[in-house]
């Protein structure tokens, strides 16, 4: 037991020591987090223009609302109905053919328009779960239908879809690891160089999965404090 404990430690220490291999893991998750960030401000912009949309269109009679809308849900039901691994093959190939593209630029848009998707049914429902008459007050003190929707209706929103989209960024952190596969120096490409210069591919991911557990854990944590503190503030 004691000798199979002394290898399994040699195992880690050689996946993190030796050749300053930590600094690739650093590496890896520098670029995870900056992909993240990127991707979840892309994924919030095309959410909300999708959910505006969809919801628009239930009261809305121009042709254009109508086309848009139709492009909507057939973007959500292709995104949300197909593996994300497929969509970022595809993207990839088709959109970016350049070698000297960012690889950053590639990741973020990647997983920002899968995360579109499902942010913008998760805005529709909180856009759908505010009372009708808001709508029409903000409309009857004489504001545009924009107006009220940006001023009334999605912040009343968004505190309603917290908890969901938090466990969406949350999931799209995580979803990241699936870039490696178009060469994206992410967490989980570091942890397979890692791999092949101890030839013990184990200890590196997990390593890299205990890193992504902290990352979740540190992103869970913080969604709960905001939430005690929106409630908090709704009580005053």
């Amino acid at each position: 037991m004691i000798e199979w404990l002394k290898k399994v430690g040699q195992s880690f220490y050689n996946a993190w020591v030796p050749e300053k291999r930590y600094m690739a893991y650093l590496s890896g998750l520098k670029m995870t987090l900056l992909i993240s960030l990127f991707a979840v401000m892309i994924g919030i912009l095309i959410g909300v223009l999708i959910a505006i949309i969809r919801v628009t269109a239930r009261t809305s009679k121009l042709r254009i609302i109508k086309i848009l809308n139709g492009i909507a849900k057939v973007y959500i039901t292709v995104i949300r109905g197909t593996p994300m691994i497929v969509q970022i093959m595809i993207i990839y190939n088709l959109v970016f053919t350049s070698p000297n593209t960012n690889p950053v630029v590639v990741g973020a848009v990647c997983c920002g328009i899968n995360s579109g998707a499902y942010v913008a049914e998760i805005i529709r429902a909180g856009i759908a779960s505010i009372p009708v008459g808001q709508m029409e007050a903000g409309r009857s003190l004489g504001l545009t239908y924009a107006m009220t929707m940006r001023t009334i209706i999605l912040p009343q929103a968004f505190k309603n879809i917290l908890p969901a989209l938090g466990n969406e960024f949350i999931s799209l952190v995580k979803e990241t690891s699936v870039i490696s596969v178009i060469a994206v120096n992410d967490l989980m490409k570091m942890a397979g160089y890692v791999g092949s210069r101890t030839w013990d591919v184990i200890p590196p991911y997990v390593i890299a999965a205990a890193i992504y557990l902290v990352m979740t854990l540190g992103l869970t944590w913080l969604m709960g404090l905001i939430e005690k503190r929106m409630a908090k503030s709704d009580r005053h």
